[in-house]
């Protein structure tokens, strides 16, 4: 199976598709065991091409025996985006895809998205707040948060986790952010979604896993007790007294699970807000 959009089509090889795709050079953004991200240009537009070589079954069976589910073709990432895109969750746009093969350790497959422009990492946005202080770089911080929730609060609520939700894989619009006004556009998105799991509802494992990793991520980004709260707030679209009132238990776990994280990566204690910490220790 493959599928190229008009412009893939009229400037690929005909013969010999799927291999070129596989085998295709450019510039390597992530090579890991039976995967890789090449960024590359074809008929003058730039394109993200995510590669999954056949694993065998041994990587099949370690992560069965390790209770992970194999990560094994880019289905998964091109099912993700085409259900965000649904859903009206911004993220990239995919335009080829493909997968040949024995399921589950035979497998080669892709997944084509298109090149994105001037954009910048939440991550790397965090790190100096585009030169922004005082109540200009707090509204920032403030409008960031809402949209992130939001898109939390959409991915949850339509059965899928990402597994990988961390600020890095969070992008928005670069700019001079000396010019940004409250109300201006950020063109948030979400990417990176090859590990995402589509279910009818998300389990509350890995709704715990996916809000601690995110808050793990921001912990360095000057957050506050009342940013925390506004978090939750707009996750939940309930005023955050009764959320935490009635889901204690699930954000406890939130907080233990970001500041293990955090001592793992930084090995440090996390320097959590005094209402988290308190969640953190009951």
């Amino acid at each position: 199976m493959i599928e190229l959009d008009p412009h893939l089509q009229r400037h690929l090889p005909k013969e010999n598709t799927f291999d070129w795709l596989l085998n295709c050079q450019g510039k390597l953004h992530r090579s890991v065991k039976h995967r890789r991200t090449v960024e590359l240009e074809i008929g003058q537009r730039r394109y993200f091409i995510k590669v999954h070589r056949s694993c065998g079954w041994w990587e099949v069976l370690k992560d069965w025996f390790q209770g992970r589910a194999p990560i094994t073709s880019a289905r998964s990432e091109w099912e993700a985006l085409e259900r965000l895109h649904a859903l009206g969750i911004p993220t990239v746009q995919e335009v080829g895809k493909g997968e040949r093969g024995r399921p589950p350790a035979r497998l080669e497959s892709f997944v084509i998205t298109e090149a994105l422009e001037g954009m910048i990492t939440l991550e790397a946005l965090t790190v100096g707040w585009g030169g922004l202080r005082g109540s200009r770089q707090k509204l920032l911080k403030r409008a960031l948060l809402r949209g992130i929730a939001d898109i939390a609060r959409r991915l949850h609520s339509a059965g899928i986790n990402h597994r990988d939700f961390y600020l890095c894989h969070f992008l928005v619009k670069d700019r001079c952010w000396c010019d940004w006004r409250p109300g201006d556009p950020l063109g948030l998105l979400l990417i990176d979604l090859h590990r995402a799991q589509q279910r009818e509802r998300v389990p509350t494992r890995w709704r715990v896993k996916d809000l601690g990793g995110l808050l793990f991520s921001a912990l360095d980004c000057g957050l506050t007790q009342r940013d925390l709260l506004r978090f939750v707030q707009r996750y939940r679209q309930k005023p955050w007294r009764e959320v935490l009132a009635r889901e204690a238990h699930l954000w406890r776990r939130v907080a233990n699970n970001a500041a293990r994280l955090y001592r793992g990566f930084h090995g440090r204690p996390p320097p959590l807000p005094l209402r988290l910490n308190r969640l953190a220790r009951h």
